[in-house]
């Protein structure tokens, strides 16, 4: 790998996940891990996530050559800005947020604008990144250095993501045991409303409808499909309202189903309750676990 330097800007789960992995992997000789809290920045370098710290993200950056923004989706271009203005020539910033229309546009807008102003030889570029790999639990103690290894990373690139840049994210992610699909960023946010966003809205809604007085008798069934509704509240009123529009389709097409499943019962219909349970269980059957 031709990084000598990583620069993770917000260590928590998926970014300490990032950089316990490049540790083991050794595909870096300096992981700098980049926050505002000097003792949340302590915990990640004793858990050997990164191999420095600081909170100037200047600094940070200046000696990276890729930098990995793991900051809520709302502050992604934000800070993809703030670190393009002192990366080095020729660096890569990718972010891990959860959508991406938004977040590439924005961000490949306010590097271009940085790489105009600072007249680079070597521009530094940015495409996007989003692991399906998250975790109802928040936080770098969380982070675990095999939490990509079989698991999806999706790339976003677009018209102005130069070829050399994408492969050298791929190859990245790859070395860290992810598998690779590539989706334009409008393609990634349908997709994943489907099957990350809603199901996230859905959980957190069954959990919410549950009667007080029924909770000492749950058991898996309802913890399992209720577990992500643990996830963390400003990030996941972030990702809902940034990808509303795909999400608000994907409620529509549920409540269609789900309107069939409550015909059948009020008709007492069992063939098509039955013809409804084995849609859902052959196409999640059909799904590796």
């Amino acid at each position: 790998m031709p990084f000598k330097t990583i620069a993770i800007v917000g260590v928590g789960l998926i970014g300490g996940s990032v950089g316990l992995a490049v540790r083991q992997r050794k595909l870096a000789k300096r992981i700098i891990g980049i926050g505002r809290k000097p003792a949340t920045l302590r915990k990640t370098k004793a858990l050997g996530a990164v191999t420095e710290t600081t909170t100037d993200l200047a600094k940070g950056v200046a000696d990276a050559d890729l930098i990995i923004i793991g900051t809520p989706v709302d502050w992604v271009v934000e800070f993809t800005s703030k670190a393009a203005e002192h990366a080095k020539p020729g660096a890569i910033i990718t972010d891990v947020g959860s959508t991406k229309a938004k977040i590439v546009a924005g961000c490949e807008r306010a590097v271009a604008e940085v790489n105009k102003s600072r007249e680079l030889r070597k521009p530094v570029a940015f495409v996007g990144s989003h692991p399906m790999a998250g975790s109802e639990k928040a936080g770098v103690e969380f982070a675990v250095a095999d939490l990509f290894v079989k698991r999806t990373v999706i790339v976003t690139p677009s018209a102005a993501t130069p070829p050399a840049v994408l492969r050298t994210i791929r190859m990245f992610w790859k070395k860290l045991g992810a598998k690779l699909v590539s989706l334009s960023p409008a393609e990634h946010d349908e997709a994943v409303a489907a099957i990350s966003h809603l199901p996230h809205l859905l959980a957190s809604a069954l959990a919410a409808n549950t009667p007080a007085e029924s909770l000492p008798l749950v058991a898996g069934g309802w913890l399992d499909t209720t577990r992500i509704a643990a996830g963390n509240i400003d990030l996941w009123e972030q990702i809902l309202l940034a990808n509303r529009v795909h999400t608000l389709q994907a409620l529509a097409r549920f409540e269609k189903v789900l309107s069939a499943f409550r015909t059948a019962l009020e008709q007492n219909d069992p063939q098509r309750l039955r013809e409804l349970l084995q849609a859902g269980k052959q196409l999640r059957d059909s799904v590796a676990s």
